[in-house]
């Protein structure tokens, strides 16, 4: 498999799905607003998604080992990557209710990682449940801190 691609979808893909549950379950705890959390889904998949594929080329650049085609590799499929996952969540958002649709957005996310998990488990040689255990646990972890995250900001009534 291509380096870059390996490198894009993964980071892309967990990016994606954790940094986009986390906004939308915060978002939904502050504001209750579908509009808000449309918004934020977009915003995370074009400027997000922009910023971590800068990041990723700038990291792999730093660390030497890649040639140039590799870094522009890695740092278009992170953008790619980042963007579909990111959009993904549009659909339950835009077609079911707000709790319903963040529901479903998080079985989405869910299964996405536990994907990626027994991927990279299964090419790493490792314990299959510690990988998907350590992932969904971030991912589980970043959830909650930004539903109490949403609940204060709502708390502080700034409108």
């Amino acid at each position: 498999m291509i380096k870059g691609f390996k490198i894009g979808f993964g980071f892309g893909l967990a990016s994606a799905v954790i940094t986009t549950l986390g906004l939308m379950v915060g978002l939904a705890a502050s504001t209750q607003s579908k509009l808000a959390i449309i918004g934020g889904i977009v915003m995370i998949a074009v400027a997000d998604s922009f910023a971590d594929s800068l990041g990723i080329h700038i990291a792999k650049e730093s660390e030497g080992n890649f040639n140039n085609k590799q870094v522009w590799q890695a740092t278009l499929f992170t953008l790619f990557f980042k963007m579909v996952f990111a959009s993904s969540f549009l659909v339950p958002i835009i077609l079911l209710p707000i709790y319903p649709a963040l529901y479903v957005s998080m079985i989405w996310g869910a299964l996405i990682l536990i994907f990626q998990s027994l991927k990279l488990a299964k090419d790493n040689k490792t314990k299959i449940h510690m990988v998907i255990i350590e992932h969904l646990s971030i991912a589980v972890l970043v959830i909650i801190i930004n539903y109490y995250l949403g609940g204060f900001i709502a708390h502080l009534g700034l409108n």
